[in-house]
This record gives C-alpha cells, sequence and structure tokens, in this order.
C-alpha cells in the first residue's frame, strides 16, 4: 500500500492505519466493559437546559395567577425572570419597576440597562446569566418589598435557585442580601465579600439604580464585578 510520507512508519506500514487499528480495539474494551456511548458533552449540556427550562415553566404555571400578597392587585405582569436555566451566575434584584412590569421582564429599565452594560465589562451577555427578584410583583411606587410580600415569594425564588443550581449568587441592594441571609445589613460594609449562605456562595453588590443615583460608587461596583470574574475562573 503507498502513502505519503507524513502517515510512514520507519516499518513502512501507515500511521494512519496503526491509529485506526489502535482506536478499534480501544472500542472493542469499552464495549466489553459494557459502555456502549461515550459522552457528548454539548449534547448533555443541551439537555439539562431543556430539563430546567422545562421545570422551571412548570413552577411558573403555579404561580400565573398568584394572590400570595396584596402586590398582585396593582401588577400588570408577574415578572418571574430571564436568561439561562443553567446559568453560573444567578442575579437576585429587589423588586421589578415600572418598566418590568409593563414588559413582564426583570431589568429593562435604566437600571436594567446598566446591568447590561455591567455584564458585558466582565464578558458576559444577559443570555449567559440568569436575573430575578425577590419579588415577582411591582411595589407601589418602587417602594422597598415588605417583610410579608418577601416572605410570601420566597418558595418561588428558592425554588428557581434549587432548579438554576448557579456557582455564585450575586445580589442586588440591600432587601436582596437580607432576603437571602435573614438578616439586616449594611450593603455599604459587605458588598464586594463573599458570603456562604444555604451552602451557597453569594456575592453582595450595589442595586444598579442606586449607582445611577450615587455614580461614585460604580468604582467600587467595579471592584465586586472582577472579584465575581475571579470566582468564576478564565
Amino acid at each position: 500500500m503507498l502513502c505519503k510520507n507524513y502517515f510512514t512508519g520507519t516499518d513502512g506500514y501507515c500511521k494512519v492505519n496503526i491509529f485506526i487499528t489502535q482506536l478499534n480495539s480501544f472500542l472493542e474494551f469499552l464495549t466489553d466493559m459494557g459502555i456502549t456511548e461515550i459522552a457528548d458533552p454539548q449534547r448533555r449540556r443541551g439537555e439539562t437546559i431543556q430539563r430546567k427550562s422545562l421545570e422551571l415553566e412548570e413552577i411558573y404555571t403555579h404561580w400565573t395567577d398568584c394572590t400570595r400578597c396584596k402586590l398582585h392587585q396593582w401588577r400588570t405582569n408577574i415578572v418571574f425572570g430571564e436568561g439561562n436555566p443553567d446559568a453560573e451566575v444567578m442575579f437576585i434584584g429587589e423588586g421589578p419597576g415600572e418598566e418590568e412590569d409593563k414588559q413582564g421582564r426583570p431589568f429593562v429599565g435604566r437600571a436594567g440597562q446598566l446591568l447590561t452594560l455591567m455584564l458585558r465589562a466582565i464578558g458576559f451577555e444577559r443570555e449567559d446569566v440568569f436575573i430575578t427578584n425577590i419579588v415577582k410583583c411591582r411595589p407601589p411606587k418602587n417602594r422597598e418589598p415588605e417583610k410579608d410580600e418577601v416572605i410570601a415569594c420566597s418558595p418561588l425564588l428558592q425554588k428557581q435557585i434549587e432548579i438554576i443550581d448557579p456557582e455564585l449568587i450575586v445580589t442586588l441592594g440591600k432587601p436582596a442580601i437580607t432576603a437571602l441571609s435573614g438578616e439586616k445589613l449594611s450593603i455599604t460594609k459587605i458588598r464586594g465579600r463573599v458570603m456562604l449562605i444555604g451552602g451557597r456562595k453569594v456575592l453582595p453588590t450595589y442595586h444598579p439604580a442606586y449607582l445611577l443615583r450615587n455614580p461614585a460608587r460604580k468604582r467600587e461596583a467595579w471592584e465586586d464585578l472582577k472579584t465575581l470574574r475571579k470566582l468564576l475562573g478564565p
């Protein structure tokens, strides 16, 4: 058999033929071991995303007509959240604003635009992460969610966290970290510090709406984003 020099070994046989022979032997070995399928990571990930999407849709169906707290009286839409259902990072804010209530999507107003820019600054798009809030209905005049409202929405939030199973949770603003930790904490004192809550890593930082009102704090928020990036690795 004639072979190009690149594939020819010193003994005159084609290296490619030797490789194929070795590969066949390896496949026969796997078959003898009862292994009949080689895992495809991309396929597995696609299946995981599909499964988690269905699980999220299922719980949303149960909450579509929610009247568990008084916020349902004023809402236009329930804002469940959006993004990658198998995300490494989950962002949790306070509650929907006017634009979010209209569109049924989280963080689409001015604060949401800033969040999108913050994500891009560390190499993420919105589709790469999952974004939600501690309450899914807009509080009147964008006030902070009250304790009973947070408690009413807590089972849904906990179910979202359980399904998505993020490597890191980033809380945006004081109400979000208070809801997750169960403690009243000063965001200026704890921001940028990784906490362990319920066995999960949580990184508190400022809410984008707060940064719009206090642009001098953006430098600190940038440091928090760099911490986030380091935690996830390259």
